[in-house]
């Protein structure tokens, strides 16, 4: 998942201020929703995610909870969460859409850069993105070219391990 960050702030066992959210947010974007880490109630379900999807969102990421997994499974839309639940939101509309945020303790802004893969999220700033792409490719040829290097040949593994372990 990679996309702009639209966050999202909701107060607890409410998600009218996550559907103004899908409704502002434009295709492509990651919603990032400050839902306190709460886990009682689920900020989104399977129909709500159905919807992020339906409008071209990239993805969501909750500090807080989901429920219908299964259901969101099957739609295929990348959600990262802090837990699951059985139990829906109300509607009641206190939060904040489109403005910065705190998700899980990081600063989000509009237009941040959110990526997402089985290891996890990062939230890149928006200012700082372009340096950020260039060491992570960077770091990427680093890797590729050690692993080939090393990897299947067990005299260049044992040189590699001895090198890192600071033997000689």
């Amino acid at each position: 998942m990679c996309g702009r960050a639209f966050p999202v702030k909701v107060r607890a066992a409410d998600n009218l201020k996550l559907l103004q959210g899908i409704r502002d947010a434009s295709p492509g974007d990651v919603l990032v929703v400050d839902a306190k880490g709460y886990l009682y109630n689920g900020v989104a379900g399977d129909f709500v995610v159905g919807l992020m999807k339906t409008l071209g969102l990239a993805g969501l990421v909750v500090d807080g909870a989901v429920r219908d997994v299964l259901g969101i499974k099957e739609l295929g839309f990348p959600v990262f969460c802090r837990g699951t639940t059985v139990a829906a939101s109300g509607k009641a509309g206190a939060g904040e859409a489109g403005l910065p945020i705190a998700c899980a303790g990081v600063d989000v802004h509009p237009g941040d850069i959110v990526v997402g893969d089985a290891d996890g999220v990062v939230i890149i700033p928006a200012g700082r993105a372009e340096d950020v792409l260039k060491k992570a490719r960077e770091k990427l040829e680093k890797d590729r070219d050690r692993e080939q290097s090393v990897l299947g040949d067990p005299d260049a593994a044992r040189a590699y391990l001895d090198q890192v372990l600071g033997r000689r």
